[in-house]
């Protein structure tokens, strides 16, 4: 029996060291923080994994947060932009606690603290697109989409709110979806619309600018071929009427009677052909070639 007892004994003693121990000691893991507090008031703040003492409840409370990086989905929300146009923007934030005392003391569950959150991106995304049109979101011209620059004003009109007020950093704030109300459908494809209509008439002035282009310097080319034309034929003109009037010359001063009768025969051929019927005086030039004397 004694025997007994005393392993009784010893197993009560043992319960109450483990129940002794675990409420004097609490442990905080890897990617976690931690706020003591004494009969209410904070004793001490805890960034750091491992084991640590403290005084058994209702003298000392641990308060264990996750203090890593949480994801954050703000939803579908509406929200007006700089041209009056109603979009419905889809952000996602990537946060977590930077300031476990702060964050205990001004939101204490994580429930709150998206709730306070989701507001202050939902303020800032609505200053933010004041600023900006709707063509800034969707556009058929790259050059006027600006969501990264959206996105850093975003998160810069955030960041240092959420930490200043509730102790939690914003690492990354990104847009994921754009969606547009049914009544913005129809004015979104009468821009697009303008967009593509205008990508079309600056290709057809530009099409029609190198056209004119194309012809002037064809139509240079053409004047320039021509006038050389013209002035080689006038060149060789010029040059086959030298030489003709020097062959006459040559053969008027070796038989001028001859020439003479070569000149009348050809005035005589350049005026009739197969169909004249002529009455002529033989006595008269070029026709007097005709007539022989005896």
């Amino acid at each position: 029996m004694k025997k007994t007892g005393i392993i009784k004994w010893l197993f009560a003693l043992m319960v109450v060291a483990i129940i002794g121990f675990f409420g004097f000691v609490f442990k905080v893991n890897e990617g976690e923080c931690a706020v003591v507090t004494r009969l209410g008031a904070v004793r001490a703040e805890i960034t750091q994994a491992g084991m640590y003492l403290r005084l058994p409840w209702p003298f000392e409370d641990v308060q264990i947060q996750d203090a890593r990086k949480r994801y954050l989905d703000s939803g579908y929300l509406e929200t007006l932009t700089h041209d009056k146009k109603n979009v419905i923007m889809q952000t996602y934030t990537i946060w977590s606690i930077a300031d476990p005392l702060k964050y205990y003391t001004s939101v204490g569950d994580t429930a709150l603290a998206e709730t306070y959150l989701s507001d202050l991106i939902t303020n800032a995304k609505n200053g933010t697109m004041g600023s900006y049109d709707l063509s800034t979101l969707v556009s058929l011209n790259e050059e006027n989409i600006k969501i990264g620059e959206i996105e850093e004003k975003i998160l810069d009109e955030v960041r240092p709110h959420a930490l200043e007020q509730y102790g939690i950093e914003v690492h990354e704030l990104r847009i994921k979806r754009v969606g547009l109300p049914a009544t913005n459908v129809q004015s979104v494809f009468a821009q697009m619309q303008a967009d593509r209509q205008k990508y079309i008439d600056q290709l057809l002035a530009e099409g029609e600018r190198d056209a004119q282009i194309i012809m002037s310097e064809s139509d240079a080319e053409v004047a320039a071929i021509v006038a050389e034309g013209r002035e080689s034929a006038a060149n060789i003109n010029a040059q086959t009427e030298r030489e003709v009037a020097s062959i006459y010359a040559q053969a008027h001063s070796q038989d001028p009677e001859l020439y003479e009768f070569l000149q009348k025969l050809a005035a005589l051929e350049n005026s009739v052909d197969e169909n004249t019927v002529m009455i002529i005086d033989t006595d008269s030039a070029p026709f007097d070639v005709l007539y022989e004397s005896d």
